[in-house]
């Protein structure tokens, strides 16, 4: 495990190189935000307007059809993220076969998916709303176990999206293969995935107490201004952080993928002697 932790570091380092290349790729997390900022309106702006708030709140009970337009916000909402997210992961492996690519190249490979996406975020909606019932209507044994089906759920599915960009396939069969390739790939999986988000929790806590700090000293001060501007900067800074982090995380996946599928096949922004020492044959 040692060794797995070892190459998870190595290859998240690599991938930031392949960041540095390509920084425009950080715009697509941000674009993928703003979609949803809007998916939300487009939902909680209606609602209000026919004061179905208003109407659940004097009842007690949802409004009929709630879990019918609950799905549909859940699927249009994956859809978004799961499309930015195919749009990174392919122009990250142009940018990995040599190619220097352009946010119109990554939104271009998911347009010409948009078929597959949407059949997964049925797939990916489904599932989280199913488990979600499932941990309301059982004990804490239940909802743990239930925890670990999600864990496992999100391993499985960590490799869809590569899988979307490089094969002609479906999104349930992409599921298949992705879950297929959780034997290679488990440990890098798991290191990875849990070692870039320890790091961005550590990351958004030095932002958030930082800011706290500043606007505590502002407020003694009585400048209103400060504290303002600090707030700003915090959100700034965690927009900013939240799309480096989705951003690596996207490259992590296509070169765990790569590495999959494609043993010792040299990659653009990872060295051989990266490359040797992040997939180490298994002895």
């Amino acid at each position: 495990m040692a060794g797995r932790f070892a190459r998870s570091l190595t290859l998240a380092r690599a991938s930031w190189s392949v960041v540095q290349a390509d920084k425009e790729l950080l715009w697509l997390p941000v674009l993928s935000v703003l979609a949803l900022m809007l998916l939300v309106g487009s939902f909680v702006a209606p609602a209000v307007a026919l004061g179905a708030f208003d109407a659940a709140a004097a009842s007690g009970d949802p409004p009929a059809g709630f879990a019918l337009v609950a799905f549909v916000f859940y699927v249009l909402a994956y859809f978004v993220a799961i499309f930015f997210n195919t749009a990174l992961v392919g122009a990250a492996m142009i940018r990995m076969d040599g190619g220097n690519p352009t946010l119109r190249d990554g939104l271009a490979i998911a347009r010409s998916r948009v078929g597959r996406i949407f059949g997964y975020a049925v797939i990916a909606a489904t599932v989280g709303l199913l488990l979600q019932a499932l941990e309301q209507r059982v004990g804490w044994v239940g909802r743990f176990v239930i925890k670990l089906i999600g864990v496992t759920w999100t391993l499985a599915t960590f490799l869809v999206v590569p899988v979307l960009v490089a094969r002609d396939v479906g999104p349930i069969d992409a599921v298949k293969e992705s879950a297929g390739l959780l034997r290679k790939t488990w440990g890098e999986n798991l290191i990875g995935t849990v070692g870039l988000g320890l790091a961005f929790v550590a990351a958004y806590l030095v932002v958030l107490l930082a800011g706290a700090g500043l606007i505590l000293l502002a407020i003694n001060a009585g400048l209103q201004f400060m504290i303002l501007v600090t707030a700003l900067l915090v959100i700034v800074d965690s927009v900013v952080l939240s799309a480096l982090q989705a951003t690596l995380q996207g490259v992590y996946s296509a070169a765990l993928y790569r590495h999959a599928t494609e043993p010792g096949r040299p990659l653009a922004g990872f060295t051989p002697e990266i490359m040797a020492v992040a997939f180490k044959p298994k002895g």
